[in-house]
């Protein structure tokens, strides 16, 4: 059952947590966290994209048999699949979940593989955000990389969120800077994501991700040319905000 502090709300306990770690770093943040009765039992959401490495290197110093949640739409690149799989081998993450969408949601909905064309919101609620909520149903709290250089929605980002009265959101690296993630990868000897190499900062399904020109914000290649500009994991007063780079 999930972890339910007595007498507190979640809004409550983010608002203890947040007082309470605020002057901490990123790495004792999460270190902490997993062991807070007022957290709860968490997961880490990871997309094993252009930054995800940081993150789970992490939880690979701290606790490698964390639950480490990947969607796979099942319209991933190759390079995301083969990543994901020499990442977690490489770190000794020992359950690393892989979520997809059911078949027979897939066999309603989109049978044909077709829906993104029709409508991208569909399909990212089909294949990413609805076997993400259901995999999290049984979680207090999950591990998300979004920080507040991303974006000005981001610029106030705490450690600790509710996510809609449902669940706690970790942030570790919220205070970190794009600087600081790149340096931690070169001086860990991190493997990077093939496809950043290639002009892909951001990195998500292959239908819907592009190569980003010099001088174009690093998201520009997700979903181009259309008005969306987030898949819908990340609600903020009700609303997908953009993020300059994913979990």
């Amino acid at each position: 059952m999930p972890f339910e502090a007595p007498e507190l709300t979640i809004t409550e306990r983010v608002e203890m947590l947040n007082h309470s770690y605020r002057h901490h770093a990123a790495m004792p943040v999460l270190r902490d966290a997993l062991n807070d009765p007022f957290v709860g039992r968490v997961a880490m959401v990871s997309s094993f994209g252009a930054e995800s490495v940081v993150l789970l290197h992490f939880i690979s110093l701290i606790n490698p048999e964390l639950p480490v949640l990947f969607v796979d739409t099942e319209m991933l690149f190759p390079e995301t699949l083969e990543y994901q799989r020499d990442v977690a081998e490489k770190l000794g993450l020992t359950d690393v979940q892989v979520i997809r969408a059911s078949q027979s949601r897939i066999n309603s909905l989109d049978p044909f593989g077709r829906l993104h064309l029709a409508d991208t919101d569909a399909c990212c609620a089909l294949r990413k955000v609805e076997p993400l909520d259901n995999a999290l149903s049984g979680f207090d709290a999950w591990i998300t990389g979004r920080k507040r250089f991303q974006a000005g929605t981001r610029a106030q980002l705490d450690l600790f969120e509710n996510e809609e009265d449902k669940r706690i959101k970790i942030n570790p690296l919220a205070h970190w800077r794009k600087k600081d993630l790149i340096d931690y990868i070169d001086n860990n000897n991190l493997p990077r994501h093939p496809l950043v190499a290639q002009g892909y900062p951001s990195i998500g399904c292959t239908p819907c991700t592009s190569k980003v020109k010099p001088g174009e914000d690093e998201r520009a290649g997700r979903w181009r040319n259309q008005g969306k500009v987030e898949c819908g994991i990340h609600i903020v007063d009700g609303k997908t905000t953009r993020i300059a780079q994913e979990n």
